[in-house]
């Protein structure tokens, strides 16, 4: 696994544990659920949904996966190899990227505004330098927009163990100058 690789995992980790108990749970992804539903405000009903229901899998494959004991929980050191196992891990990951960009694309034009893409990186938990850094590294339009699929992609590539120099990268630590 690459150094850049498990950054990404141990920041997406510390937005995860939203009670910030140190451990994931099912309440932290009711959390964060809703966090990014209040930024999702212009989304239909069925994109909204489609979140809900990503971030239910998101903890469902977790739990099953993870959670031998049954204690409800998942530790840091139980979650880094399984989400950078694109085997274990990748379909779960494809339906959490597409129905996150989709909440980026209300009006169904293909294309994100880059307000609201911060708003709902702001809601998972990400710094607001590094957003919109990342917004940057997806290469916006002249009109500050970038595309669906490219937000889509760059959520997939954030989770794969072999990956460096990519578009994620720019969420963890400070954005490069």
């Amino acid at each position: 696994m690459r150094t850049e690789a498990a950054k990404r995992v141990e920041l997406v980790f510390s937005l995860f544990d939203a009670n910030g108990n140190g451990v994931l749970d099912s309440g932290d992804f009711d959390l964060m659920t809703g966090r990014v539903l209040e930024a999702a405000v212009a989304s239909d009903a069925g994109a909204k949904e489609a979140i809900r229901a990503a971030f239910r899998r998101y903890w469902t494959t977790l739990a099953t996966e993870l959670d031998a004991n049954g204690d409800g929980v998942i530790t840091m050191d139980e979650f880094r190899p399984f989400v950078l196992d694109p085997e274990r891990f990748g379909p779960t990951i494809s339906e959490f990227a597409t129905a996150l960009s989709a909440l980026g694309d209300p009006d169904g034009d293909g294309l994100i505004e880059r307000p609201l893409f911060l708003s709902l990186m702001t809601a998972i938990g990400f710094e607001e330098a590094n957003i919109h850094a990342l917004f940057d590294a997806f290469g916006p339009d002249s009109e500050d927009r970038i595309t669906v699929s490219a937000w889509a992609v760059g959520i997939e590539e954030y989770y794969a163990p072999d990956l460096a120099g990519i578009p994620g990268d720019r969420l963890v630590g400070a954005p490069a100058v």
